[in-house]
């Protein structure tokens, strides 16, 4: 691996508001257990509950659309809300890490990572970090995989999909600082096996001020987000494109070059059958300064690009920009166990959406769309019904029933029922979405 040492200004980044709009309540269906004779088993899984608006609309997704139909009791769950982190001075998040790396089928609901204004309003007893960093090491992460999603009936930004893989190791992700003032700046490596030192860096400072950041990339991995991103590429029919800045950040290129090497052994001569190959037969490159205004002029969608950590979290926010927003686009962190097994975790691309919770929480009515957080489960439940059945297809009844569910809500977002981000005016509350949805689930399973 190399360490990097950077110089940085400190920036900060705004969210967005969410919309509220005026009600419209159709009847609710209203099921119970008892109305369902028997129930379709769930393979084990584990559930991660988060708090705020995600939550929220989760408790009323899994009691109209999941509990009345799948039991649910092998499924293992944990609260990751900042009062469950703090409530056990953070061992849920080891217990959490632990359960995943033994089940390998993970859903996560949105979390808030507290600051320390938060930790005051909150009660903790202290600002806990992000879970994410803990989770990609306790499940040998490779790459965290984000699409868009697509409805028929509805054009949302690309007319065909856009696949998307980001490093889930390495970068400034992992960095450490410090601020410091005027000296003198040595960065060494020392060998595992005792060898001699090396002198990454050595520098002197002369500012008053000065962020020092150290931050290592690992390689071992690369090749496996290799293969993940050129067999989802091909299996989807897109063409794809490895994005770094190696022009600038020489230490990208060993990056490249990895990929490079999976794509020329293993996958080249079926994508050139194929014919999805942009320029002639040789895998493209993009610097990442092109790949930001590709993404914004590829519109047609069919593409798929991998980066590095901080890139690919960057270049993936643009791409639920043109795709409508992060409610659109899937995140799925793929890791593996020591045999080989697939660790799949999945959420949805976007945060608590704290500004309608407030809204909730104040009496106001709310348009919450859950897709992202529903088309997770879904990939959540799929994934453990192929890892208890390494056989199972279609008609597996996990996989036929989540298929149903996502139709059930892609059908009524196209027909006009789905919540205002979609409809306007006339679209759903929060509530009579679920409840519209739950309605036609329980026209066929009851």
């Amino acid at each position: 691996f190399f360490v990097v040492i950077m110089l940085s200004r400190v920036s900060s980044l705004g969210r967005m508001g969410s919309r509220v709009a005026r009600t419209f309540t159709p009847a609710a269906a209203s099921l119970s257990t008892s109305a369902v004779s028997q129930k379709m088993v769930a393979p084990p899984m584990v559930y991660i509950s988060g708090e705020e608006m995600t939550k929220y609309c989760m408790d009323l997704i899994r009691e109209q659309w999941v509990n009345p139909y799948v039991d649910t009791s092998k499924w293992e769950y944990f609260d990751l809300s900042c009062h469950g982190r703090d409530a056990t001075d953070d061992k849920v998040l080891s217990d959490a890490v632990a359960a995943g790396a033994r089940i390998c089928a993970i859903f996560k609901e949105p979390t808030i990572t507290p600051t320390e204004i938060q930790m005051k309003e909150l009660g903790l007893k202290r600002p806990y970090g992000s879970p994410n960093g803990a989770m990609r090491q306790g499940w040998n992460g490779i790459t965290i995989s984000r699409d868009t999603i697509h409805i028929e009936g509805l054009e949302l930004g690309y007319k065909r999909p856009v696949l998307f893989e980001r490093h889930a190791v390495g970068g400034e992700y992992c960095a450490k600082f410090a601020m410091v003032g005027p000296g003198k700046v040595t960065s060494e490596f020392r060998p595992a096996d005792g060898g001699a030192p090396v002198t990454i860096d050595e520098r002197t400072l002369v500012d008053n001020k000065n962020a020092v950041v150290v931050y290592h990339n690992p390689l071992d991995n690369v090749s496996d987000l290799g293969h993940h991103f050129f067999k989802r590429c091909l299996e989807a029919e897109v063409t794809p494109y490895v994005v770094t800045k190696k022009t600038v950040f020489k230490w990208q290129e060993d990056f490249w070059l990895i990929m490079l090497d999976v794509f020329n052994t293993h996958y080249k001569e079926a994508y050139v059958k194929a014919g999805l190959m942009s320029q002639g037969e040789e895998l493209q490159h993009l610097i990442s300064d092109a790949a930001t205004m590709q993404i914004i002029r590829w519109t047609d969608g069919g593409f798929g690009m991998a980066a590095h950590n901080y890139d690919g979290d960057m270049l993936t926010d643009e791409v639920s920009q043109v795709h409508r927003s992060p409610g659109f686009i899937t995140s799925n962190l793929i890791g593996k166990t020591a045999d080989g097994t697939k660790i799949m975790e999945f959420e949805a691309s976007h945060g608590t959406v704290a500004d309608m919770w407030h809204d909730h929480l104040n009496g106001k009515e709310t348009s919450f769309n859950p897709l992202g957080m529903v088309e997770a489960l879904i990939g959540a439940m799929q994934h453990s019904a192929r890892l208890a059945n390494p056989g199972a297809g279609e008609d597996d009844e996990i996989i036929e029933f989540t298929n149903t569910m996502r139709k059930e809500i892609h059908t009524a977002m196209a027909k006009g029922k789905g919540t205002r981000d979609l409809c306007g005016p006339v679209g759903l509350t929060t509530e009579a979405f679920v409840a519209y949805v739950g309605s036609k689930l329980a026209a066929k399973y009851a």
